[in-house]
């Protein structure tokens, strides 16, 4: 059976008065009279859905129940969704198909593609086995905004490092050419939670954001990661755990471009802070061999 979004909030506060569960009811009607939240579809491929956990763990600009239920319409997140299998292949289908032109088309993980296109499949679509390149062909071309989550979406990232087996691409060479605005890339291993919510609100209430020539956001990407850093200044150290600048231990802070010292994870902590050298995992090359240090 499939119910919409409206249905469904009108069931649960039925079922919390049912229940006699406390709701705020100045929020609930807020949601119920929007039909127009601005559409989101999320669609995952080879990676370790850390992009999304991230995501959902947003505590700046707002929190991501805030997000979900009052800026944006999630139409599709097989983490999240209570929908499996082909209701929810046909969900997304239907979210391409009714907002084509109008959603933001996230995607998390690297793409296997060509004759290894088959190593990640996404779900039956009328009976065939949707892989991850043929739904971003199929549905980026439909989106008004193609975001690249972390960085095995933008750049490879593990997914796609050395020997590579399932042959896996990013987004944007995959459909950089076919979509109606670039690629935005948000590199990271995790994606930063208020880069993410930053950049689709943005989407939303101001549009394309101003891209370097990796296709990052310049506002968020700007600056290497060391500018920021309180160690900057200090003195080298040999080993972490003592406080004092690591460029002598391999910290990559100082060519790896990212806001960690300034958003930071769930505005509390990043590598540098919890006394361990930066390890660039938002640069192209990353992850470099040795990983660490």
């Amino acid at each position: 059976m499939k119910i919409t979004r409206r249905d469904f909030l009108k069931w649960t506060v039925a079922a919390a008065a049912a229940l006699k569960v406390n709701l705020d009811m100045d929020k609930f009607n807020t949601v119920l009279a929007n039909d127009t939240d601005p559409p989101v579809i999320w669609i995952q491929g080879a990676g370790c859905t850390g992009c999304t956990i991230s995501t959902l763990n947003v505590t700046s600009p707002t929190t991501i129940d805030n997000v979900l239920l009052n800026k944006i319409s999630m139409k599709y997140n097989s983490t999240i969704m209570t929908a499996a299998g082909e209701t929810a292949i046909q969900a997304l289908e239907d979210a391409a198909n009714n907002y084509s032109g109008q959603f933001v088309l996230v995607v998390e993980g690297a793409i296997p593609s060509g004759t290894k296109k088959n190593y990640c499949t996404i779900g039956k679509l009328n009976g065939a086995e949707l892989s991850m390149e043929d739904a971003l062909l199929r549905y980026g071309t439909k989106a008004k905004y193609v975001v690249a989550a972390g960085t095995c979406a933008a750049f490879g990232g593990i997914a796609a490092a050395a020997p590579n087996e399932a042959n896996c691409t990013t987004v944007k060479n995959l459909i950089g050419t076919k979509t109606a605005n670039p690629v935005i890339n948000l590199p990271g291993c995790p994606v930063i939670p208020k880069v993410m919510i930053d950049t689709l609100l943005n989407l939303f209430l101001v549009g394309m954001p101003s891209l370097d020539s990796l296709s990052r956001p310049r506002n968020l990407y700007g600056d290497n990661i060391h500018n920021a850093c309180e160690r900057k200044g200090k003195a080298n150290v040999n080993k972490p755990g003592d406080f004092g600048c690591y460029k002598g231990v391999g910290c990559k802070g100082q060519s790896c471009k990212n806001s960690c010292a300034v958003n930071k994870w769930n505005d509390q902590s990043y590598c540098l802070l919890v006394n361990y050298p930066c390890i660039g995992c938002s640069n192209p090359d990353f992850p470099t061999n040795p990983l660490a240090y």
